[in-house]
């Protein structure tokens, strides 16, 4: 077998270079290079060579050995390169920039409207406030001049939850309560806007839910009258829809505001359309605020986001914004 080492190297060198990938190339150097290869056999043969041939044998054997490995680890170092490749090549991203042609998605209607109302009061000054959704029952009623048995509590259909004492923490009715932490964290002047998601017992109807959304307003400040009121609710609307509406407030009672009002927008067409309430701050509130309703004075005023938005799309029954009807949403 030493006298077939040219032969042996020959063959080995072939079988390397024809290996495909790392599986192949691994089974390749098991069979010239292992145990049982020929190369390792020969080395077994030198044993049986005359001691002056033995060193000349054993070095070129080991000459051999040597160029075969090192063609096996260049082989392996071309396979890896190539296989590395084919695996960025899989594993890519594109990045490709999406054409104009392609559909991509776009905010929910109400979100639009959510979004388009926090501008226009920015722009006008107001800074838009949070809350939580589940309140206490202090922040959501008692605060807000309607105490335990005031008759407007009916109204609200409130869902209870349990924490606390019995009857104590609620899912907010309204964004009001908003305007209450805002006045026991800040000090006047107040101009703030709390957008948010409100929760009543309500039947769900073309017009009803019982999860919707409000945005109500709040200004707290020296000297404020109903006059600003009525001038910051035609500003709105003049910013809000168009130059071609105008706005009214016609008397109406709530328990947190007083006088209080009903405001109204009037569409091109001539008629009136009811938007939401408004009133001076009854001074009960402001005392629950923490500020002296004989320095400060303000107004407040709320009204339905999703209703709003059903009027701007001309959508006549709320609940298709929220079957998540891909044909619906698309439209808008």
């Amino acid at each position: 077998m030493i006298d077939n080492l040219p032969q042996l190297e020959a063959d080995a060198l072939a079988t390397i270079t024809a290996a495909a990938d790392s599986e192949q190339l691994t089974d390749v150097q098991t069979d010239v290079v292992g145990k049982g290869a020929p190369l390792t056999l020969a080395r077994r043969d030198l044993g049986s060579l005359p001691p002056e041939d033995r060193k000349a044998a054993g070095q070129a054997l080991n000459e051999v050995r040597a160029r075969i490995e090192q063609a096996l680890e260049t082989r392996r170092s071309e396979i890896a390169a190539v296989e590395r490749v084919a695996q960025m090549e899989t594993e890519r991203l594109d990045l490709t920039e999406v054409s104009e042609s392609a559909h991509i998605g776009h905010a929910h209607i109400v979100t639009q409207a959510w979004e388009a109302l926090e501008d226009v009061f920015a722009g006008m000054g107001f800074r838009v406030a949070e809350g939580p959704q589940v309140e206490t029952d202090w922040h959501n009623f008692d605060a807000l001049n309607i105490p335990p048995g005031h008759p407007a509590r009916d109204g609200f259909d409130t869902i209870y939850v349990e924490h606390g004492e019995p009857g104590s923490t609620l899912l907010r009715t309204h964004t009001s309560p908003v305007q209450i932490r805002a006045m026991l964290t800040q000090e006047p002047p107040i101009y703030i806007v709390a957008p948010g998601r409100v929760f009543r017992r309500d039947t769900a109807d073309s017009t009803h839910l019982s999860v919707f959304q409000q945005i109500e307003g709040l200004v707290i400040d020296k000297g404020i009258s109903l006059a600003d009121l009525a001038g910051t609710i035609e500003a709105f609307t003049d910013s809000y829809f168009g130059s071609d509406f105008s706005s009214r407030l016609r008397p109406n009672h709530f328990p947190f505001t007083e006088p209080s009002a009903e405001f109204d927008i009037q569409l091109p067409d001539g008629s009136w359309l009811e938007l939401g309430g408004c009133g001076m701050v009854h001074p009960n509130v402001l005392k629950a605020g923490g500020i002296d309703p004989e320095e400060w004075s303000g107004f407040a005023f709320g009204f339905g986001i999703d209703r709003l938005a059903m009027m701007k799309f001309g959508v006549d029954d709320i609940r298709e914004a929220f079957t998540n009807d891909i044909r619906f949403i698309r439209q808008f």
